[in-house]
């Protein structure tokens, strides 16, 4: 774990590499998977979750919208309760995946348009991101066979049952309306 030393006058110390960091220091040490704590020199508080704020702030100024604002909107409702208002983030509607979806499919695009990746590249940056969307794909097989079991178990009418007994009524209805005739 490296170790970041925040001083009065707000200046980032890596204390690994012996040296002044910036913020994108910071995120280029948390890209590359290195664990990063941020303390106060004079204090000790731990000030990790608001460095990791402030990059946060840095690149949705960058980058004009890293998260969607369906995310940040929840955040901020949820006042001091962040774990809480990201679990409810995460676990909405369908709809948060297909949002994530199509903002992963534009910033691929727009890397594409600018040259920073191939065509073939972006298309496997995209499938691989996309796959991690636990809505989509073979993860949504797995969701779907689970809910499957679910039925199954509780004994509830599936859609082919309901589509039969349907099919059944209207074959009733028919009979019924030939005896009265």
């Amino acid at each position: 774990m490296i170790i970041i030393k925040r001083y009065p006058n707000r200046k980032l110390y890596d204390t690994d590499a012996k040296q002044y960091i910036t913020l994108d220091g910071i995120t280029d040490l948390i890209r590359r998977g290195e664990e990063v704590t941020v303390i106060d020199h004079a204090t000790g508080e731990d000030l990790t979750a608001l460095t990791l704020t402030q990059i946060i702030l840095e690149q949705e100024k960058k980058q004009s919208g890293l998260l969607p604002r369906a995310v940040l909107a929840n955040l901020i409702q949820a006042g001091g309760d962040r774990l809480s208002a990201l679990q409810r983030t995460l676990a909405s509607p369908l709809s948060f995946w297909h949002q994530f979806d199509e903002e992963v499919r534009k910033r691929i695009q727009t890397l594409v348009k600018r040259g920073e990746l191939s065509e073939g590249e972006g298309q496997t940056l995209l499938d691989k991101i996309i796959n991690l969307n636990p809505m989509s794909g073979r993860n949504q097989q797995s969701l779907e066979t689970e809910i499957e079991r679910i039925i199954s178990e509780r004994q509830l009418p599936t859609r082919a049952d309901l589509a039969r007994i349907s099919e059944q009524l209207d074959a009733l209805t028919v009979k019924l309306n030939q005896l009265m005739e």
